[in-house]
């Protein structure tokens, strides 16, 4: 049987954003007319996270110029368009929001010479100028693998640069973006931390499309020897049933995560955050606080 076609297991139900707070967030958000990782991507801690006042910020548009079989949020060609004012308009959310660690993500920019660096770059600096004192995780993407992007972002001091490798190493090429690839993601990982060896550096797999415990612990292998800081471990969820997406294969118990996360902290790893329904940003700020207190 598909696994798509039957019911969810219980630890996957999560509750519907009903908080003040994260209404709150969402009226700023609009207010500044910027968009969000957590809606584009139909993140399931969409309440939780929104509701203790925080929230991912999605730069440089809302289309996405690949077309991973994973990804929600919308595909097509942005035309080459940056609006020059987005940095500052992120900055002034983020001050009014009184957010103590924000996540600045972006689609796939292939459409611009940089992918778009130059434009993470400002809206890093423009946070920092208007928000002392703030943790930023840059949530980056590979930029082809374009060592002048990957500097300019690094230039720019986030305190920490995430890139996703999405998925375990043998699966990457069915799930990715035939201009992604593992070996790729990992390169840019270890470019950042060439690059500047005291920014924190992180990644994210998700599990639940076919893998075997052989993939995740070889995946786990080769994220550490490119001296990955911190790794997090989420169940995939297909975000619809258009052909495009990949199916669900198995849902991964609770108790599997545990084992995947003490495995990967034998390796080395400073933080490793591994559950169902771990996301890349979920709780950044907690588990970044808590690893560096």
């Amino acid at each position: 049987m598909n696994v798509n076609t039957i019911r969810k297991p219980d630890w996957l139900k999560v509750k519907l954003p009903d908080s003040p707070i994260y209404g709150r967030v969402l009226k700023i958000f609009r207010k500044y007319n910027l968009h969000t990782v957590c809606e584009e991507a139909l993140c399931p801690n969409i309440a939780e996270c929104w509701g203790s006042g925080t929230g991912t910020l999605m730069i440089l548009g809302e289309v996405c110029t690949r077309s991973c079989r994973f990804c929600a949020v919308k595909r097509g060609n942005p035309m080459g368009k940056i609006d020059e004012s987005e940095p500052l308009r992120v900055a002034m959310a983020v001050k009014e929001l009184g957010l103590k660690y924000v996540v600045v993500t972006s689609v796939c920019r292939d459409d611009l010479p940089d992918g778009g660096a130059s434009h993470f770059a400002k809206t890093i600096k423009s946070i920092k100028e208007n928000c002392p004192n703030i943790v930023i995780e840059a949530l980056i993407p590979d930029f082809r693998g374009n060592i002048n992007s990957i500097r300019e972002v690094v230039e720019a001091n986030p305190d920490v640069i995430c890139h996703n490798v999405e998925t375990v190493r043998r699966l990457s090429s069915i799930a990715r973006d035939r201009r992604a690839s593992f070996q790729l993601s990992i390169d840019v990982l270890r470019s950042v931390k060439r690059l500047n060896p005291s920014i924190t550096t992180k990644t994210s797999i998700m599990l639940g499309l076919g893998e075997t415990e052989y993939d995740v612990i070889e995946t786990l292998k080769l994220i550490r020897d490119a001296n990955v800081d911190i790794v997090f471990m989420g169940q995939y969820l297909r975000p619809s049933r258009d052909k495009l997406h990949l199916p669900v294969k198995e849902y991964i118990k609770p108790s599997v995560f545990e084992k995947y996360r003490k495995i990967a902290e034998s390796m080395g790893f400073k933080l490793v955050v591994a559950g169902p329904l771990v996301r890349s940003s979920y709780r950044a700020a907690e588990f970044f606080v808590k690893n560096n207190t």
